[in-house]
């Protein structure tokens, strides 16, 4: 089959199953790499053997500062940058910048890919400019192989356990078929690819980051929130010299604490975000639009930030608001996961029904929900970031379905509802509507 429309609903990819790329792009592979000589050799060995176009692939070998030289075959580009300490999102991002390919794989100089790698790992991000793929990182101890030794083979006399989590992960979720909010944690860096489109539009790495670990999640975590696509391809297979990291003598709690404290800042979905604090950014904007009454945009505001009191609010510019709340402001919504538009005035009763659809919203194919009360009067609209991103990508909003749902517990109210019954706690629905 030749390729399609360059999108799909929601994080369908096996819509462009069977599917190949025609022309194939030119790919980019970025090999990050730190003073290990040996299996930066294998490494590049097994990528001189790919069965993707050889003048279809340039290699750039991002070293992060290791003494002395670093020896790399002809045709192969190196760039470094200072020791610094560790920078692996600095280095990466080095090393797509000295590269021309419409495709990004990354690999580290430690994970040797098998022959048939390229070729498969870059098929989505080929098709569909959104992809990010992960691929299947299996473990060896290589100790003293050849570097030139076959791949599988020789890695599989040797190899180690995989990691269970990751394993039982890409099966829970149908190799990311199912993927949602936080399956930015099965996003490998050493194993990724992405389209140069992709990368460009969420700014590359982080590279604030400079400690193990964090960097391809907290990236990842940008991508899927500008609506990428998210596929796990099995039969892409890398082998790392090694164990996984959780598995190795020295691996803490300590360590393992630090890189959830510094996602938690950035990263405010449920599950991941502080369970008290603000995030540094929200996971919930309220929009509440016109310029309400003020018993019924105190009583509006009031029920949504219970509700949801990790949310901002905002309000139209010049609208006078008795809320000396400081997540209530006025003007630019701020960046969300998930924007709120109120239309009309209204209390939440009930929160458990709402707080369930904006959890889930823009993890399958529904973009962007109506919401109405039980007698079908129409309140607002919730619309994720993902549906927001790829509308403006695309000039289309065929990336994600528009819904309607009753928002049961949600109410309209009047222009004057009582508000002493609804901060008493003594007044039901019609004390306000």
């Amino acid at each position: 089959m030749t390729a399609r429309e360059p999108w799909i609903v929601g994080n369908c990819w096996d819509s462009l199953d069977g599917v190949t790329p025609e022309p194939l792009p030119r790919v980019s592979v970025i090999v990050a790499h730190f003073d290990q000589p040996a299996e930066l050799a294998r490494t590049l060995h097994a990528l001189d053997v790919q069965d993707y176009p050889a003048d279809l692939i340039e290699i750039i070998v991002a070293d992060d500062g290791s003494p002395g030289e670093v020896a790399v075959p002809s045709g192969v580009r190196l760039v470094r940058q200072d020791d610094r300490g560790f920078r692996l999102s600095a280095v990466r991002n080095l090393g797509v910048r000295a590269s021309s390919g419409d495709v990004l794989c990354f690999l580290d100089a430690d994970t040797a890919p098998e022959p048939a790698y390229v070729r498969r790992l870059t098929r989505l991000p080929a098709l569909l400019p959104e992809a990010v793929t992960v691929g299947r990182r299996r473990h060896a101890d290589f100790g003293a192989l050849r570097r030139d030794a076959p791949l599988p083979e020789a890695a599989a006399e040797r190899e180690l356990a995989e990691p269970t989590w990751l394993r039982d992960a890409y099966a829970q979720t149908r190799n990311l078929l199912d993927a949602d909010d936080r399956s930015y944690r099965f996003i490998i860096g050493a194993v990724m690819a992405c389209s140069r489109r992709l990368y460009d539009d969420v700014d590359g790495f982080d590279e604030s980051f400079t400690a193990y670990g964090g960097e391809d999640w907290e990236f990842a975590h940008r991508a899927w929130q500008a609506g990428a696509v998210f596929a796990h391809v099995p039969d892409a297979v890398a082998w790392h010299d090694g164990p996984e990291w959780s598995e190795r003598d020295g691996s803490d709690i300590p360590r393992a604490n630090a890189q959830s404290i510094r996602l938690a800042r950035d990263i405010p979905v449920r599950g991941s975000a502080p369970r008290g604090l603000l995030p540094t950014a929200p996971d919930l904007v309220v929009h509440v639009a016109g310029s309400p009454p003020a018993a019924a945009l105190f009583l509006t505001v009031d029920s949504v930030l219970a509700a949801f009191p990790r949310a901002r609010v905002v309000l139209d510019d010049g609208v006078d608001s008795p809320l000396p709340d400081p997540r209530v402001s006025w003007g630019a919504l701020p960046d969300a996961r998930v924007a709120l538009r109120v239309d009309r005035p209204f209390v939440i009763t009930d929160p458990a029904r709402l707080i369930d659809l904006v959890d889930r919203l823009g993890t399958g194919d529904v973009g962007t929900l109506r919401l109405t009360d039980d007698t079908g009067t129409h309140l607002g609209a919730l619309r994720s970031r993902r549906a927001t991103k790829r509308a403006e990508r695309w000039g289309t909003e065929s990336a994600f379905r528009v819904a309607s749902v009753v928002a049961s517990g949600v109410f309209p109210v009047r222009d004057d509802p009582r508000i002493e019954a609804w901060v008493g706690g003594w007044g039901g629905p019609d004390s306000f509507r």
